[in-house]
């Protein structure tokens, strides 16, 4: 895409997402993601029912009389988007490529956390680490960020999920939420122990998103010269009813394994096709999460 049709996508993203997140989502966000922390705000004076866990020894100590801490709560959280940029994400069979829907649905999440005041960030990777925007608030910074992942040409060809999780384990300090939006065709032992340190320090929701052609192939009886996206390996493959249901096997093999991978971990993938609205699996996490909260 040229800087005029990004611009134009952007400006598409934007308003889709604006209506969305006004009529359903910011208020599915609030109550499924809450602040955990508490922060520090003042010493009173010690009141008869008051914890006394809560008294602040030695202000007592220099007073002479019972002083307690008040703590607030604090809702506002941080939300980081990391999103595969390999070579596979820029695959589609249809009008829409992985590329396109990881942006609607960045822009999902991100619209929703500045309207609840949460702050956003956004990695990009591929083998390596592409690019990296600390959180922040704001409209104009989460437009950059949609456009960046449009726009955007990465270095390298490759998908290091692995890499990705270990740089935030690193550089986020504070607790949040992470997004993470990827096709998950890698091999899973790269990415299985960087995945269960980042599950204790984050949220994590892994965003697996997936195009029809790569769970299933038309049954037809030619052959067709086909290219690895990432490693540049060519060769042919017969379209035929053998092909077709190596293609529907290994697809189901891989959800199995990855479910195997999320579920001790007590992570819910959302899982979302190129053809589909990336708005409406994303509803349904949300509701199954808050039926689960209000258990």
């Amino acid at each position: 895409m040229d800087t005029a049709e990004i611009l134009k996508k952007v400006r598409q993203i934007e308003i889709q997402t604006g209506k969305l997140v006004s009529d359903t989502f910011a208020g599915e966000y609030l109550s499924v993601f809450k602040g955990q922390g508490i922060e520090f705000a003042e010493v009173r004076e010690y009141i008869p029912g008051d914890d006394i866990r809560s008294i602040d020894w030695n202000v007592t100590a220099r007073t002479g009389m019972p002083f307690v801490k008040k703590y607030n709560e604090t809702r506002e959280l941080t939300l980081i988007i990391a999103c595969d940029v390999s070579a596979s994400q820029r695959f589609g069979s249809l009008d829409k490529l992985k590329q396109e829907t990881a942006a609607e649905l960045a822009a999902l999440f991100a619209f929703c956390a500045i309207k609840n005041n949460d702050k956003v960030g956004l990695l990009l990777f591929s083998d390596k680490v592409e690019l990296f925007v600390p959180p922040k608030k704001g409209k104009k910074h989460i437009l950059r960020l949609i456009r960046e992942m449009l726009a955007f040409e990465p270095v390298s060809k490759g998908t290091d999920i692995g890499l990705a999780l270990k740089t935030l384990t690193k550089v986020i300090r504070r607790q949040g939420i992470l997004v993470l939006l990827s096709d998950f065709l890698s091999p899973l032992e790269q990415f299985e122990k960087p995945l269960r340190l980042a599950a204790k320090k984050f949220d994590l929701i892994p965003v697996v998103i997936s195009d029809r052609r790569e769970r299933t192939l038309p049954r037809l009886p030619v052959c067709i010269a086909v290219q690895d996206p990432e490693t540049g390996e060519e060769g042919f493959l017969t379209l035929g009813e053998k092909s077709a249901l190596r293609v529907e096997q290994d697809y189901q093999l891989r959800q199995a394994a990855l479910k195997q991978l999320f579920n001790p971990l007590k992570i819910e993938a959302i899982h979302v096709d190129t053809a589909q609205a990336p708005a409406d699996p994303v509803i349904a996490f949300f509701k199954r999460r808050a039926k689960k909260l209000k258990r």
